[in-house]
């Protein structure tokens, strides 16, 4: 008789519990009248069109980045690479935020400079912010994929005599087709569960709606409109799914080196994206900082979003141990672990509606910090099973043989061997759920205890309340521990590959 694995029990637990949103939302939903209705249909249009528009709009700006970054030699390169993907380090709600604030009349530009520059709102001024914020999905995914072409036949191509443009266009692109795909999927995937953006622009998207719908008491039909959205979602991700990565034999990297003239109208083209995402949402933070001072802030918003955020993090580092030890060790528990992987892809806005039901139901935890936290540790979990999983994976399984053959049980060989030498992953995945309940602000709007302002959610109170300038520290403050959840990433990418180079 097979035994099963210490970790199943556990993995299994936990992937019930990723499941709990979904089957709360599905009871709700049967309370509606109606399936679909004409606002609806025109939420739903709008939904699509934001999505559309940013995937292309990503296209357009990462595809040319990315060739820019992997086969140019530009003067400072790496800077240049750092700081084109740097908006993944601005929340894209803070962009919206200081650029709505920033543009149209009586903006900051029309106060300080006398310029009338059109407003940013609806579905353009979403469009282009959503735009902004996830075209590093696309040049991060293509410039992958490029880097691991053989150019041999773009040498063949040009010798034959075919432009440089030409060969690029027609040798290059189709064989990194994949990657174009993912990154837009991607861009897609956040355009369609984002929820400060479209609200901050006055946009009817689902996630705005839904949060309208709950306002208005209306769970019901935020449950039939969360279980739409998920339906979008869940085809995005089955076609993300289907997307396979691009593998050829690598050979020596393309290198073009430009003219002095041709490099300065490269930098100059990637200049307005920079400024836009980048410089004027951080001047205008420093603008409202220095004009404004703290304002109410006060260091309990920052211990709030801290404290919550370290339980999130050890919770999803605790269930996050057995899971992944589960999915390495065989079918059933990578089964498992794709279960636990839905919480990611449930918008924070869906995953608070089920959860506030949830609450109605179990009184003793509604609008208390563990319903706050275990909405964290559903969401984020997977990124703490990752990390571990991918460090675990590493490992010498003979070390852990060695152990058992010298006499040590199952328990004592993962806490003398297996653990030791999956700290540092450990650790990681830790991070990066405790950097990324630091800046969620859906799910901790409809969750949060009352009284209990974290950072984002007092970004949000000021934005409603109009009170602009209020929000330079908390802005400021996010934007920083995104940044070094970017970092974290970006460093434990390099730390995987010099492993794998090693072995």
């Amino acid at each position: 008789m097979t035994r099963w694995p210490y970790s199943y029990p556990i993995a299994l637990l936990v992937a019930l519990f990723a499941l709990l949103p979904v089957v709360v939302l599905f009871t709700l939903a049967v309370d509606t009248a109606q399936l679909f209705d004409s606002r609806n249909l025109q939420v739903l249009g709008n939904t699509l069109l934001l999505m559309a528009i940013t995937a292309a709009g990503a296209v357009v700006i990462g595809v040319p980045l990315a060739l820019l970054t992997a086969y140019v030699q530009l003067p400072w390169r790496r800077f240049w690479l750092v700081i084109l993907v740097a908006p993944l380090a601005m929340p894209s709600y803070i962009g919206a935020f200081t650029l709505y604030a920033a543009f149209g009349p009586g903006g900051e530009i029309n106060q300080l400079f006398g310029l009338a520059t059109p407003a940013f709102e609806g579905l353009s001024g979403a469009a282009i912010v959503m735009t902004l914020y996830t075209y590093p999905f696309v040049l991060l995914a293509t410039r992958a994929s490029l880097l691991n072409l053989d150019p041999s036949m773009v040498d063949a191509a040009r010798t034959l005599g075919m432009p440089l443009l030409q060969s690029l266009w027609k040798v290059v692109l189709p064989r990194v087709g994949n990657g174009i795909a993912a990154g837009a999927l991607l861009a897609a995937m956040y355009a369609l569960s984002d929820f400060g953006t479209p609200a901050i622009l006055g946009l009817d998207t689902f996630t705005r709606v839904i949060y309208v719908e709950y306002n208005a008491f209306g769970l019901s039909q935020a449950a039939m409109l969360s279980l739409q959205l998920l339906a979008v979602a869940g085809l995005i991700l089955f076609l993300e799914s289907r997307v396979k990565s691009t593998r050829e034999r690598p050979g020596r990297p393309l290198v073009l080196w430009p003219r002095r003239s041709q490099a300065t109208l490269m930098i100059a083209a990637v200049l307005p994206i920079i400024l836009l995402a980048i410089v004027l949402p951080l001047a205008v933070l420093f603008l409202w900082l220095w004009r404004e001072g703290s304002g109410t802030f006060t260091l309990q918003y920052a211990w709030n979003s801290t404290y919550a955020s370290l339980l999130a993090a050890a919770v999803a580092v605790l269930l996050a141990i057995p899971v992944a030890h589960a999915a390495i060790r065989g079918k059933l528990g990578r089964f498992m672990e794709r279960v636990i992987y839905l919480g990611f892809g449930v918008p924070g806005i869906v995953m608070g509606t089920a959860l506030v039901y949830l609450g109605l139901q179990l009184p003793a935890l509604y609008q208390t910090l563990g319903l706050l936290v275990f909405a964290y540790v559903l969401r984020f979990l997977p990124l703490a099973v990752g990390t571990i999983r991918s460090n675990a994976e590493n490992l010498d399984g003979s070390l852990v043989n060695a152990a058992r053959v010298l006499g040590a049980s199952p328990s004592e060989a993962f806490r003398r061997v297996t653990l030791p030498l999956t700290l540092r992953g450990i650790i990681a995945g830790g991070a990066l759920v405790f950097l990324e309940a630091m800046r969620e602000l859906p799910a901790t709007l409809l969750l949060g205890p009352t009284n209990f302002e974290t950072l984002a959610t007092y970004l949000w109170r000021v934005y409603e309340a109009g009170l602009f300038g209020q929000a330079a520290i908390p802005g400021l403050l996010l934007v920083v521990i995104s940044g070094l959840g970017l970092a974290l990433m970006f460093s434990g990418e390099r730390w995987n590959l010099k492993e794998s180079k090693e072995q």
